[in-house]
């Protein structure tokens, strides 16, 4: 397993890379981050440890930056900082998990075991199917240039819709999962708030097949 290691702090990095070292993974090592974008996307390493506060640009940019390019490496960040609102930008922008410092090296080295084990499967930050743009951590959609307006349940109904492309998901599998078990199997609620969609994004984004349900193209 070969893994990239950016981690502008000296003697923390020696000692991360002599741990995973001899735990048998072959490690490169960076501290900046241009260097690291650089690295990550030109080749295909199994898991990156990404330090948040790097030289030139930080993790979170580099983080994102992968995702946008379809770099799917499983990336732990590591951080001095512990707001809850940095771990969540650490997640949105795309990283896989997030380890506070100081930590034990046994956790490190757990965390990314379980990375690994998990593999690379394309997970984007933004949902993209027909021109339609949907950003589940801002919590936007765009059309085209056209920032579109959406109720919280439009919203979720067009997220559902748009993680399952190409699948034809009936109204009971939309209810259950968009709204809750006290709805009746049998409510319009669906077709409404499918209409509402094309209302708003065109007739053409939702498409009704007939007798099963609803899909989007992908």
């Amino acid at each position: 397993m070969r893994i990239l290691l950016v981690e502008d702090e000296r003697k923390m990095a020696r000692a991360i890379r002599r741990g995973l070292e001899q735990e048998g993974y072959a490690v490169d090592a960076c501290a900046d981050g241009q260097e690291a974008l650089v690295r990550g996307t030109e080749n295909d390493y199994d898991a990156m440890v990404l330090d948040v506060m790097l030289p030139g640009r930080d993790g979170f940019s580099v983080c994102r930056e992968l995702r946008d390019r379809g770099r799917w490496t499983p990336i732990l960040m590591l951080t001095a900082r512990d707001a809850v609102e940095d771990r969540i930008r650490g997640l949105d922008a795309g990283a896989d998990d997030y380890l506070v410092k100081p930590f034990a090296f046994g956790e490190l080295l757990a965390r990314v075991r379980s990375m690994v084990r998990r593999g690379k499967p394309e997970r984007p930050t933004s949902l993209t199917v027909d021109g339609v743009v949907l950003d589940p951590a801002a919590h936007t959609v765009r059309c085209g240039e056209t920032l579109i307006d959406l109720t919280p349940k439009e919203f979720a109904l067009l997220e559902f819709l748009m993680r399952h492309p190409r699948e034809v998901l009936s109204r009971p599998r939309i209810l259950e999962h968009v709204w809750d078990i006290n709805y009746d199997g049998f409510s319009n609620v669906v077709d409404v708030y499918v209409g509402y969609l094309r209302r708003k994004l065109g007739r053409e984004v939702v498409e009704t097949i007939r007798g099963a349900g609803y899909r989007v193209a992908g």
